[in-house]
């Protein structure tokens, strides 16, 4: 793979009260509406299951489960996803352009933290992936990543294969699934702050790329601690890879982090306060 105010949510189990109109996949929704609840575990279909132990070098200060950490549960868990349908051969490459992360219940360790993997959305070339967090001592995490096949020849969008569709599918309520970018990278005239991010030799992955979960790192250190008490989303969206040798910036707004280099933002990343429904009985 390459590692390249109030707002409401839903427990598991109970119906999104806010959503009135248009698809209720979350990956098809505009800025305007990224703040509606992720699509359900489905009751059949291709659910991919993992568990393991929460590390010491996964967790925050306070022992919660970082984002970054998070980060690459999802990577492995994908990996792990791919050799279980025995797709790594023929599907060997996918590349992330959205994560969407919403802590409801912090994992804290010491725990065991389990993981169901399925696909939300679907198109020709690309999918939607849901991965669900539970741990023993009540910690739940819901996810949401838009994730790319990739040629490994060509290093473009390749066509999904009709064998590994049929299992996506099986669990998909988009079939016509859609790119919008949800985080605007441009530069804009609020005041920011600008910190240097060093990166280090181990950050990079196979392709010289900095792995996806490094850039969950400055998006961890800007959070209030006033946020992470509660249930909160964050949304790291990625526009161009960090190379090696490139200088790095991290430039934070209010609840929102650009992480720039060569004079441009190669990532995004906002986050938001969740509240819970009064109707939730999950």
């Amino acid at each position: 793979m390459i590692q390249d105010p109030a707002i409401g949510y839903r427990k598991p189990g109970t119906l999104d009260q806010t959503s009135t109109s248009g698809s209720p996949h979350q990956m098809n929704r505009t800025k305007i509406d990224d703040h509606m609840a992720m699509p359900e575990l489905p009751t059949a279909g291709s659910i991919f299951h993992a568990s393991w132990p929460v590390r010491t070098g996964d967790i925050h200060t306070d022992k919660s489960l970082r984002l970054d950490a998070i980060a690459r549960y999802l990577q492995d868990a994908g990996f792990d996803n791919l050799v279980d349908r025995g797709a790594m051969e023929t599907h060997p490459l996918w590349m992330v352009r959205r994560t969407v992360i919403d802590v409801l219940e912090p994992v804290v360790w010491p725990d065991r933290v389990h993981l169901q993997r399925w696909c939300s959305g679907l198109s020709s070339k690309w999918c939607s992936m849901r991965v669900r967090i539970r741990s023993d001592a009540g910690g739940l995490i819901e996810t949401e990543a838009f994730w790319i096949n990739i040629d490994p020849k060509t290093g473009m969008p390749a066509t999904i294969s009709e064998k590994f569709t049929a299992a996506l599918a099986s669990t998909a309520i988009d079939q016509h699934l859609h790119w919008r970018r949800w985080i605007d990278p441009a530069p804009d005239t609020t005041p920011s702050t600008d910190t240097p991010f060093p990166l280090r030799s181990s950050d990079f992955d196979p392709f010289d790329h900095v792995n996806n979960a490094i850039y969950w790192q400055p998006v961890e250190d800007a959070l209030t601690d006033d946020l992470r008490r509660g249930p909160f989303r964050a949304i790291l969206e990625y526009t161009q890879p960090i190379k090696r040798g490139e200088q790095v910036t991290a430039r934070g707004g209010t609840n929102i982090l650009h992480i720039d280099a060569g004079g441009e933002a190669r990532a995004s990343a906002r986050w938001f306060a969740l509240t819970p429904k009064s109707s939730d009985q999950g």
